[in-house]
């Protein structure tokens, strides 16, 4: 019997209906979990995608795209295989896509988190026979404390450094991450003033209907003590850029799971790590793999080799595939 889905140059290729999942060549058609660029690549010359992932990927990959929107749980067919998204509560519009045909079910689960951030729409557990999984964080170590403990350390940061006359700075994917921040501390550290990447999102998310606290951009005529009364919110790219030598003094943290381990954040050349990531943890993998009930698990981006050790020492048949997905949560693009 020949598997439902292929792993091929160009991405996960679903033959029997002749499209793409998170393709990172051009292709004719291709089905997107969301709209973060390592998933969401330009060149394809017909998208499908979520309809709140749309309007992001027209901003990055511009307005003349070709792309057809699909809801949670509406059912597709093509060419005879069933295709269904699920959400996968990594961030707004994320999706992990179902596919069917005959007695094969394959769920592509894209990137994605267990716990709920309060914004997006929580993971979804879909039963299936395949299951291809992110290892992002596929160690031990990787055991995420609560969030909302995590938002309540920031916010004391915060006012600790207002206290002292120093900005407060934090570094956080511009979508997905930073309005989760935004929204986590809804308002009790003051306005949110962001920078031109991570403003764009949260006005193309408001766009559709998600409510994101006060926030504002920085421009040229923000007043530093306006500023000091709030917190800033950047990608990681503003690191030794003159747009962030205006904030002086200020403090930097970075926000990512990889400040779970220790010397983390030395290497970003940071002053406070808050452990926070829109990725599954240690536990969250483990239990979202048991609960499909799938006996194949093919593991990409991360710790693939130990995870999928781990993961035969279990019983599962387990395989690494290789793609062309990024690990570093905490690197952005801005444009």
């Amino acid at each position: 019997m020949d598997d439902l889905l292929k792993f091929t140059d160009r991405g996960i290729y679903v033959s029997k209906a002749d499209v793409y999942v998170d393709p990172w060549r051009p292709v004719n058609k291709a089905l997107i979990t969301h709209a973060h660029a390592d998933h969401s690549r330009w060149g394809m010359k017909h998208y499908l995608a979520h309809h709140h992932s749309i309007p992001i990927m027209k901003h990055r990959l511009g307005r003349d795209i070709k792309v057809q929107e699909i809801a949670y749980g509406e059912p597709l067919k093509i060419n005879g295989v069933s295709f269904s998204f699920h959400p996968a509560g990594h961030i707004p519009g994320s999706a992990q896509i179902a596919v069917s045909h005959k007695d094969q079910k394959w769920v592509v689960s894209g990137d994605y988190k267990l716990e709920s951030d309060g914004l997006s729409i929580p993971f979804e557990t879909v039963d299936c026979s395949h299951f291809i999984s992110e290892c992002t964080f596929g160690l031990p170590v990787y055991k995420w404390p609560d969030s909302k403990e995590v938002l309540a350390s920031m916010k004391n940061w915060i006012v600790q450094n207002r206290r002292e006359g120093v900005v407060s700075v934090i570094l956080a994917y511009a979508l997905g991450k930073s309005q989760r921040i935004i929204h986590g501390l809804a308002n009790e550290a003051g306005t949110a003033f962001t920078h031109g990447a991570v403003e764009v999102n949260n006005e193309l998310l408001e766009e559709i209907g998600y409510h994101i606290p006060s926030h504002q951009k920085i421009t040229a005529d923000s007043k530093r003590d306006e500023v000091l009364n709030g917190f800033v919110i950047a990608p990681s790219s503003v690191i030794g850029t003159p747009w962030l030598r205006k904030l002086k003094p200020y403090r930097l943290a970075m926000a990512s799971g990889w400040m779970q381990l220790r010397g983390a954040k030395r290497r970003r050349n940071v002053d406070k790590g808050f452990v926070l990531s829109d990725h599954a943890d240690w536990i969250g993998l483990n239990a979202a793999i048991e609960a499909t009930g799938a006996e194949h698990i093919y593991v990409t981006h991360g710790y693939t080799d130990i995870f999928s050790t781990w993961l035969k020492g279990k019983g599962y048949k387990a395989h690494i595939v290789q793609t062309d997905f990024t690990d570093n949560e905490d690197e952005e693009v801005t444009s």
